[in-house]
């Protein structure tokens, strides 16, 4: 097996890459960046010789290494690709899948990991100001992805699911956790509830349960 996956289960960015993954049963290895696994501190050494940003997750393949969810998905589709086509063939419908997951990058993950890490502050070194900023983000993000969805689409792209939707899981996931998605926004719970379904999303979010005590806002009784 050549391909290994610097990765934690309960990170929303290896995620991504891991339902890419199980989406067309690409063997793999994962590398678990857990200080707290017996083989821990050797495997997270290794990865910051690596990749010294150490920003998770990291694809080694043969003398390959290569960073970023959304590359280590092209890739995967370049060189072990499999039925399911996560990014189109098509330029234009290629270049609609980068929008949205550049979106749910930008505008879901991003603020949404804002609070998070906000809250594992100590109380002085908080920014509210930039949580304020964050959740108001969320709420615009939620607003624009339910009139997107106004279509009938069942996927973020159409009827097919894409890299955008890999990303989408594990994003509306926590962000939801995080800062709820307003009642209103119905398309976008049904959306998430799709999303929640699919037998990939199943079982990664089935891996990551045991860390569920790490997410500092507390995991709330559900999902």
């Amino acid at each position: 097996m050549s391909l290994e996956l610097f990765a934690h289960p309960f990170s929303s960015y290896c995620q991504k890459v891991l339902i890419a993954l199980d989406e067309n049963a690409v063997p793999f290895r994962l590398r678990l960046l857990d200080p707290s696994d017996p083989s821990g501190p050797d495997v997270l050494a290794e990865f910051a010789a690596l990749w010294p940003i150490r920003r998770f997750p990291l694809l080694r393949d043969g003398s390959r290494t290569l960073p970023e969810s959304s590359v280590i998905i092209e890739y995967l589709q370049l060189h072990h690709p499999g039925p399911q086509r996560l990014i189109p063939d098509d330029p234009e419908a290629a270049l609609a899948v980068r929008m949205l997951d550049r979106f749910f990058d930008h505008y879901v993950s991003t603020p949404q990991q804002k609070i998070v890490f906000d809250a594992m502050r100590e109380p002085a070194a908080r920014d509210p100001l930039g949580v304020a900023d964050a959740r108001a983000m969320l709420d615009t993000a939620y607003a624009w992805l339910d009139a997107h969805l106004a279509d009938g689409r069942s996927w973020a792209a159409g009827d097919a699911f894409t890299m955008a939707d890999c990303g989408a899981a594990p994003f509306l996931f926590y962000a939801d956790w995080t800062h709820a998605i307003d009642a209103r926004f119905t398309r976008v719970h049904a959306y998430r509830a799709r999303l929640l379904a699919r037998p990939s999303v199943v079982r990664v979010v089935d891996a990551a349960r045991p860390y569920r005590s790490y997410f500092p806002l507390g995991a709330p009784d559900r999902d």
